[in-house]
């Protein structure tokens, strides 16, 4: 569909949209305000307090900054299109939330592999741990955790720009790899082997990262101590959970999106609102309770909510 030269792109994978549009908003509304809170509440206890200000704290802040950043690249949109009469995006929207889609993606699995290494040196080079995770260590890593996926993003911009769109409806509720099937391709080699590359290096190569570096904790801990074995079993597991529940969710966009698997529209439809409501919930209930210091913190943040609350009432 253009319009004074704006093409613009139907979402097709809304259903029964007429008829629960306001039980569809209400639902994701809550949830997005819960994502927000949940998020950003255990993003300034680390800010705020000193206590956390250690790397793993820091890249813990940074997994669950990058889950509110993922939530606000969807959520607003998808929030408007349940309460329009069309659901609809220009090409251009389309692409930048499927650009900051896959660059925030691709940054959770570098910030879980940052993380990784943390714990490695951590467990497995206590006495170097200082020398080793410098502020300005923690730093690169943090940055090329956001810089990295967003470069290998780039040329999929120059490799479809001079593509024409043969299709204007899009299976699903946001942009995604889906786009690619938009355009009037001939050929699909370079985009398929580009699009290969990029699922290696983002996902493939950081998996094999975090399993050796997990797999060498687990050695050094099965050889040392029961109280090096607990350290390492509260400090890793968190963040197994949350690369374990990110992976299955990848999976699918991988395997439906990318090869356009022939999905019943309702399945296809849930299984994309699970992509962007299960794991940016998963995130702050995982760290809030697992995490000890962050437990305790939290603990107190509603022991003095409540004091608060009871002192205006009376």
């Amino acid at each position: 569909m253009d319009d004074l030269n704006v093409t613009y792109i139907t979402f097709a994978g809304h259903v029964e949209l007429q008829s629960y549009r306001s039980l569809y908003f209400i639902i994701m509304f809550i949830v997005y305000v819960s994502i927000i809170f949940g998020n950003l509440t255990i993003f300034c206890l680390v800010c705020i307090h000193k206590s956390l200000h250690e790397p793993m704290y820091i890249f813990i802040a940074a997994l669950l900054l990058n889950s509110l950043l993922f939530s606000t690249n969807i959520y607003p949109k998808l929030l408007i299109d349940f309460l329009s009469d069309q659901q609809i995006i220009s090409l251009s929207l389309c692409h930048l939330q499927s650009f900051i889609y896959y660059t925030l993606c691709g940054a959770e699995f570098f910030l879980l592999s940052a993380m990784a290494y943390d714990r490695y040196v951590s467990i497995c080079k206590p006495l170097q741990y200082a020398s080793i995770m410098k502020k300005s260590t923690v730093c690169v890593l943090l940055v090329l955790a956001w810089l990295l996926p967003a470069g290998q993003l780039v040329p999929s911009l120059f490799l479809i720009s001079n593509l024409r769109i043969c299709h204007f409806s899009l299976k699903g509720i946001f942009c995604n790899n889906g786009i690619s099937k938009l355009y009037c391709m001939n050929s699909e080699t370079t985009y398929v082997v580009y699009g290969v590359l990029i699922i290696v290096t983002t996902i493939f190569v950081p998996m094999i990262f975090i399993l050796f570096t997990y797999s060498k904790i687990l050695l050094v801990s099965y050889r040392s101590s029961v109280n090096v074995r607990r350290k390492a079993a509260q400090t890793c597991s968190p963040h197994l959970l949350v690369l374990i529940s990110f992976s299955c969710l990848c999976s699918y966009d991988i395997v439906i999106a990318r090869l356009q698997i022939d999905l019943h529209k309702t399945a296809r439809f849930i299984m994309t609102l699970q992509v962007v409501l299960y794991h940016p919930l998963f995130n702050p209930i995982i760290y809030g309770v697992k995490v000890k210091k962050i437990s305790e913190l939290l603990k107190r943040l509603f022991i003095y909510i409540r004091i608060c609350y009871k002192t205006n009432v009376g």
